[in-house]
């Protein structure tokens, strides 16, 4: 268990010494510059997530300025800022975008409940949000034209890993705990609606709270009710603690999680043989098997090394955001913003993208992932 620790201290250290290193680089370049934020958890125990999708936009705005200017006369820049997955700290963090009168578009955040506060403030400064990370489906009705996601949302997860649960491995009773957050409880009870209307037994519904780190209690009370499966709405730290518990109390029955455990972070905090068998729904499918990812997954392993989960989204995303400063052909917020509105849709390496009214995708699928044998196996949609 030390080694696991130290390897998290280690990576946390070596993600600080970089948002430092981005920080003393940012203001050297007397280039005209545009720039796309990224707004992510950087340092805490949800960095390698921020890490994920952040490194898909490096490498887009690489690629875009080896191509030559994105306008003339302007180089593209990235601007990595660090919400600590924290709601205040990302109301922080878009006040430092908007105030940069260089940012141009913001890639993020990925935590719904971050996203939330901070859509608000692109709104008033009419500076357009792509996320490729945040799922709850209230984000887009709170009636801002900033706001867009590639992700699907989690009335369309939820119910996908209940039907799943129901239909593929004939899941019957289930006890469902959420994070408390604005994304796992979304999720938790989204998946509870449509179990209920399949005909599955709920035996009970409960909360914890991000950063606690005992829950063997709330674990004793479910064992005597003999679930068949224990639904989890939240993220991998607390996912992996559930999980090694729950086997400490000799509870062997499956976790089903969504794209919040979709993660190998989850069996390196877990354990490999704790963590066997976890499933996870996700944002789409395997993108290791996409043919038009081939380019990507090589360019990113070769800067990065191992490709996160939400790379290639958030990939995506950042292209997006490239062809609508493109196709607004000036650096300005609102121009880029109706560009962005009129872009009919996007085919990226991870499908197409085409937003609806209100700025959600209307690509939404669902895909599930197994951990085998300390590995995130690609098992098929969820149906």
């Amino acid at each position: 268990m030390r080694f696991f620790h130290s390897k998290i201290k280690i990576r946390h250290l070596a993600t600080a010494f970089l948002l430092s290193a981005l920080a003393g680089c940012s203001g050297e370049s007397s280039a005209p510059v545009i720039k796309i934020g990224c707004a992510a958890p950087l340092t805490g125990d949800q960095a390698q997530l921020g890490l994920d999708l952040c490194r898909g936009l490096e490498l887009a705005v690489a690629e875009t300025n080896q191509q030559g200017e994105i306008i003339p006369g302007y180089k593209l820049e990235a601007l990595l800022l660090d919400d600590q997955r924290n709601p205040a700290q990302a109301v922080n963090v878009a006040k430092k975008f908007v105030s940069d009168s260089d940012v141009m578009a913001v890639m993020g955040h990925f935590n719904s409940s971050c996203t939330k506060p901070a859509s608000a403030i692109y709104y008033e400064a009419r500076l357009t949000e792509l996320t490729a990370g945040s799922t709850n489906p209230e984000l887009s009705k709170q009636g801002f034209d900033t706001f867009f996601r590639v992700s699907a949302t989690d009335d369309v997860q939820g119910p996908s890993g209940a039907k799943f649960a129901a239909h593929q491995l004939g899941l019957k009773k289930v006890f469902i705990i959420d994070d408390k957050t604005t994304y796992g409880k979304g999720l938790a009870d989204e998946f509870k609606k449509e179990a209920l209307k399949l005909g599955m037994t709920v035996l009970g519904h409960e909360s914890i709270t991000q950063g606690d780190k005992d829950f063997t209690p709330l674990l004793t009370r479910i064992k005597p009710l003999a679930p068949e499966f224990i639904y989890f709405g939240g993220i991998y730290p607390e996912g992996a603690l559930l999980l090694r518990q729950a086997r400490g109390l000799g509870i062997p029955i499956p976790f089903i999680g969504g794209d919040g455990i979709a993660t190998l972070i989850l069996v390196e905090l877990a354990s490999a043989p704790i963590a066997e068998g976890t499933y996870a729904t996700m944002v789409g499918g395997d993108v290791e098997k996409i043919p038009a990812a081939k380019d990507f997954i090589a360019a990113f392993r070769a800067r990065y090394g191992e490709l996160g989960q939400w790379s290639a989204y958030s990939y995506d995303a950042t292209n997006i955001l490239i062809a609508a400063i493109r196709k607004a052909g000036v650096k300005n917020r609102e121009a880029i913003l109706k560009a962005m509105r009129e872009i009919p849709s996007f085919t990226g390496i991870t499908g197409e993208v085409k937003f609806n009214a209100i700025g959600d995708n209307e690509k939404q699928f669902i895909g599930v992932f197994q951990v085998q044998n300390g590995k995130l196996v690609y098992i098929g949609p969820a149906e």
